[in-house]
């Protein structure tokens, strides 16, 4: 296995344990690894859109994709665990990793209403919302923090 498959499968399984997304440091000292080449493995996973590194210090995650390292309005409960998503098509990709039972609890964005998306068996079941990107898909990467 390669280096950025380990860390990349380090920093999901223990975000999926814990709740929360782990800093290289957390993951040099699990996988016995140099800091540096964690950090290494990060800013790589970043270029392929992976991950996401906090602007001002490489050795923490903004995203471990499709997890969010900080609150967000896309608060999803899953197999027992609480998790940020980036956005709503993040935190439905969280359900399904997590199996494809879970809720997205969030808010309208232009009314403020809370919205709760249940996902049962894979399916997003009883729900009238609409999900619309105000960014097309090609320019996600632009910004992908603001999108």
């Amino acid at each position: 296995m390669t280096v950025l498959v380990r860390v990349r499968l380090a920093v999901l399984e223990r975000t999926i344990a814990s709740g929360q997304v782990p800093t290289a440091g957390e993951i040099a000292a699990e996988l016995d690894m140099p800091l540096a080449m964690v950090q290494e493995a990060y800013a790589k996973l970043g270029e392929g859109h992976v991950f996401v590194c906090e602007q001002d210090d490489p050795s923490r995650l903004r995203m471990a994709n499709p997890f969010s390292a900080v609150p967000t309005a896309f608060k999803v409960s899953a197999r027992g665990g609480s998790y940020y998503g980036n956005c709503v098509w993040d935190s439905l990709g969280i359900v399904s990793l997590l199996g494809g039972e879970g809720v997205v609890e969030t808010s309208c964005p232009d009314c403020s209403q809370p919205l709760s998306l249940r996902v049962t068996g894979g399916k997003l079941v009883e729900s009238d919302s609409v999900v619309h990107f105000s960014v097309p898909a090609r320019r996600w990467w632009d910004d992908i923090v603001f999108t």
